[in-house]
């Protein structure tokens, strides 16, 4: 019953959203770009893999920012009620280590290093 729920909610807001919307049909809503943009070039660009590992990155030690907050504050009480510093730190402080290194490891793999694109070497050349 849920996976038939789960099915008609959506199939349901598709159809309606079908129904209520304006259809305006224009040459232009089928061009690549719609803002008025003449496209130049192909489609097809090749896409650095830096950007996808920085973003990686930045979802990685994002979560971690948003793990310690709650982190911190959840030990705030049990130090309060007397548990020793060592034991409330430790599990955070190990949990940090492990990020560090994984930071320091990607570093030295050149995850976090910005390189030319070939394109914009290519313009820097014809340039000069």
């Amino acid at each position: 019953m849920l996976g038939v729920v789960a099915l008609l909610i959506p199939l349901g807001m598709i159809v309606v959203s079908s129904l209520l919307r304006p259809s305006v049909p224009e040459p232009n809503k089928r061009a690549t770009y719609e803002s008025g943009e003449v496209p130049t070039g192909t489609t097809k660009i090749r896409f650095n893999i830096q950007y996808y590992m920085v973003a990686l990155l930045f979802v990685v030690f994002d979560v971690e920012t948003v793990l310690i907050f709650p982190w911190a504050v959840m030990y705030r009480g049990a130090l309060e009620e007397g548990v020793p510093l060592s034991q409330a730190l430790g599990p955070m402080l190990l949990f940090i280590g492990i990020l560090v290194i994984g930071l320091v490891w990607a570093w030295r793999q050149g995850a976090v290093s910005w390189v030319e694109s070939p394109r914009a070497e290519r313009k820097g050349r014809e340039v000069r």
